[in-house]
């Protein structure tokens, strides 16, 4: 855990975010309404909780975390551009050829990626098996894994979260970026998620619901966990907004994968450094 202010953490935030509407522009492709919504949560994960190392990326004891909503990858790779992981500038290669910045994460081409993610539904289960593995080996690292809401009507979720609770692996953090919109529209109109966070608590995890943009609540929350072993995985469910910092984004599922033009990457950018996602 890293000593770092409330205020800190909010500035990063706006550079994260900054980073990854700049990386999808120049690429012309990419994630930007995830990458947003998931920004505040990656920036208390990579610069204040987690125990990791930039100049030893695969350090044996270090914190592991999953993508599993790989599409958003932008808003990682930007965290591990601004924690020194890769040289910042590389960020301009994004999903181009022999880029380390692939499309979906590639453990093999940037460092800092644990594993490799993309297909919808299967992270949480790799994230299972790392914590699985920290038990048996008597690590005391952790596991964090982030998921869409929408992935969360994937049937391999739910068979990953009955193993972790099987093998009560209280070293594993589940997040859901609940910001209700998937690539198709709200989630409750394809497929209604009902109460995800009692969903996690009847399959026996440890769970709480916060504001996924408080940077207050999310610190508060991590605080509280860190020490919690009392044989149960954790998940908290974050209400977020896809697009958030960007207004013609927000609340609007075709930004789900698509890149702004000029035009609108100036408004993005101007009202993500104009602080109105503090």
């Amino acid at each position: 855990m890293k000593n770092i202010s409330i205020e800190e953490l909010k500035d990063i935030a706006i550079e994260m975010r900054k980073t990854a509407v700049t990386m999808i522009h120049k690429a012309q492709s990419g994630h930007p309404g995830g990458s947003l919504s998931a920004a505040d949560l990656m920036t208390a994960l990579y610069f204040k909780e987690m125990n990791i190392d930039p100049i030893n990326p695969n350090w044996e004891n270090r914190d592991r975390f999953v993508l599993s909503k790989g599409h958003v990858c932008p808003i990682q790779y930007s965290a591990l551009a601004l924690k020194g992981y890769v040289p910042y500038d590389t960020i301009y290669t994004l999903r181009e050829y022999g880029s380390p910045f692939q499309g979906h994460p590639d453990m093999k081409k940037c460092p800092g990626i644990d594993i490799s993610t993309g297909s919808l539904g299967q992270g949480l289960s790799c994230g299972v098996g790392m914590a699985l593995a920290g038990k048996r080996d008597k690590k005391d690292y952790r596991v964090f894994s982030l998921l869409g809401d929408g992935e969360c009507q994937e049937g391999q979720i739910w068979e990953a979260a009955q193993t972790a609770v099987k093998y009560q692996l209280d070293n594993l953090v589940v997040f859901v970026d609940n910001n209700r919109l998937q690539i198709d529209g709200f989630t409750d109109e394809i497929m209604p998620l009902q109460n995800i966070e009692k969903k996690f608590e009847a399959f026996g995890f440890e769970t709480k619901r916060i504001d996924g943009h408080s940077m207050e609540a999310i610190v508060e929350t991590l605080d509280e966990i860190r020490e919690l072993k009392n044989g149960k995985p954790k998940c908290i469910v974050l209400d977020t907004v896809k697009g958030k910092g960007v207004s013609y984004m927000e609340d609007v599922a075709d930004w789900h994968g698509i890149a702004p033009n000029d035009e609108e990457y100036r408004q993005a950018i101007e009202e993500i450094a104009g602080g109105l996602i503090k």
